[in-house]
């Protein structure tokens, strides 16, 4: 008897419908084809296990199982279920007639539980798209799927409650009224840290305005102990709320990863990752045998941070180029090539030197000119050039850190950096850019134009500091978003210079 039903698998971070096609005919054994890989292979053990506790039987005759298409590679364990409920039709003990209406997902332990899988909100997404009544999941992955509206969600624990379901005789229909706490109904904007913690640094709070504001990227040098890190980690307080569409692809990519958090619903907040720096290449970018997203993939829409960043391996660091300008990462292996979104703020931090006290007011550095020079190598000149800006952070003083002035709390910076972003969105109408960040060359001269004031300023700026064009693009950004800032449509002569004061790593003898 030959029955079909139907799942899927991820490819990057979207799903393809996969048809489960099961054959029984005279002969013994049990053949499992379409580019399987071993976790695939193994779930016929599973299935038995699973069927012989469950009360099924399974087939004593010739049974070939077909994954299509057979060009695509199918991995993981979310096959199991599609792959037992197909057998069970097959076999008289299951309807087939209900098999074509879902697409079905799910491991099964030993004992017929249904165990949670990654990347169920792209495959809902894709089962709405593709005509299909509903899907039939594991009960955790329930709020991951009743995202998608208009999409039957079918929640079971056990083999035994997708066959009741198939049969007509229960109802597993998910309701969404049993959400876990950290769900959908969660408001968005609640943050552990708050601006209004960090005492003195009005400089480096300014930049870190201006850096939410057109979404720009920014290097932190500063001796250790200068609040870099504090800073850092308080970035994602003062920017704007994500949208609907930004919250769906945040939540599709952390699924595809099997991150838990997505178990609890949309993801609502924007994401900061803080990768170790002895995180490896694939670690950051994502592939691997079973390919996954990578750091600057889960940190889209968001930040990502990088604490000590001269001590991530120069290989690690050059790769980031790409994603930085073309806000994508292609990973390329020799069974595979996965395009994942990459458009976040890179917020890197750094000593001056190897031992952390180079221009330090209050410390004397112990490193000769040639480490100190060496030190900063570490980072190329490209990579230095693809950050907008670069940000000295001095030491606070103990009377600043003791006194009792209130600090400005981050509601109040997002609030400036919302309205910025609202001229932003209203300037880039139409087009897929909605920050300054992302200008290329010919939205700058529609929407960058230069007083002559501003004009001899600029080119003193790089006559002096020797700026490369990608840097003078950056200056430019800069200051169409200090401007944002200070709601003028025109910019002028103090834009461009502060604009150019964040270029500290441009200028000749810095640090002496």
């Amino acid at each position: 008897m030959y029955v079909k039903c139907y799942s899927s698998a991820i490819n990057g971070i979207d799903a393809v419908v996969i048809t489960v096609e099961v054959n029984i005919s005279t002969g013994i054994g049990m053949y499992l084809v379409g580019l399987p890989d071993n976790a695939v292979r193994e779930s016929q053990e599973r299935i038995r296990s699973a069927f012989a506790n469950s009360g099924y039987r399974m087939s004593g005759r010739r049974m070939v199982v077909n994954l299509a298409p057979a060009d695509i590679r199918k991995e993981g364990a979310g096959f199991d279920l599609p792959i037992a409920m197909a057998i069970l039709a097959a076999t008289g003990q299951l309807d087939p007639d209900k098999l074509s209406n879902y697409i079905i997902t799910g491991e099964l332990s030993l004992d017929g539980a249904v165990k949670p899988v990654r990347g169920v909100l792209p495959i809902a997404i894709t089962a709405r798209a593709e005509g299909y009544k509903g899907v039939i999941v594991p009960y955790e992955n329930a709020p991951e799927a009743a995202m998608v509206d208009g999409l039957e969600v079918i929640a079971v624990k056990h083999i035994m409650e997708a066959c009741r379901f198939l049969s007509g005789l229960e109802d597993h229909t998910y309701s969404g009224e049993d959400l876990p706490p950290g769900s959908l109904a969660d408001p968005a904007g609640r943050f552990t840290e708050d601006f209004r913690d960090v005492r003195g640094q009005q400089q480096v709070k300014r930049a870190m305005e201006i850096a939410a504001a057109g979404g720009h990227n920014i290097l932190m040098i500063g001796s250790p102990g200068s609040g870099k890190t504090m800073i850092a980690r308080r970035l994602p307080t003062i920017l704007t709320p994500m949208s609907q569409a930004e919250a769906l692809e945040t939540t599709k990519i952390h699924s595809v990863a099997g991150k838990p958090g997505v178990l609890r619903g949309l993801i609502r907040n924007r994401p900061f990752r803080s990768p170790h720096h002895m995180a490896s290449q694939i670690a950051l970018v994502g592939g691997g045998s079973n390919p996954h997203p990578g750091e600057i993939s889960l940190a889209h829409n968001g930040v990502l941070f990088l604490d000590e960043l001269p001590e991530f391996g120069r290989s690690a660091l050059e790769v980031l180029r790409q994603p930085l300008e073309d806000k994508q990462i292609t990973v390329s292996r020799a069974k595979y090539t996965v395009t994942y979104p990459a458009n976040f703020m890179l917020v890197a931090a750094m000593n001056p030197c190897p031992c952390g006290f180079y221009n330090h007011p209050g410390k004397e550095c112990t490193c000769s000119p040639g480490s100190v020079a060496r030190y900063m190598a570490r980072i190329s000149g490209p990579m230095l050039d693809r950050i907008d800006m670069h940000v000295e952070v001095a030491p606070v003083p103990l009377e600043e850190i003791t006194s009792g002035a209130v600090a400005e709390d981050s509601a109040s910076i997002r609030d400036r950096v919302a309205g910025a972003r609202q001229m932003q969105k209203e300037r880039f109408a139409g087009t897929p850019v909605h920050a300054n960040a992302m200008m290329n060359s010919a939205m700058l001269r529609e929407f960058v134009t230069l007083s002559p004031q501003c004009g001899s300023l600029l080119e003193r700026a790089i006559t002096t500091l020797g700026l490369s064009a990608r840097a003078y693009d950056r200056i430019l950004k800069l200051a169409r978003t200090i401007a944002d800032l200070d709601s003028n449509p025109e910019i002028e002569t103090r834009h461009i210079a502060e604009a150019v004061n964040y270029r500290s790593l441009d200028r000749n003898g810095w640090g002496g």
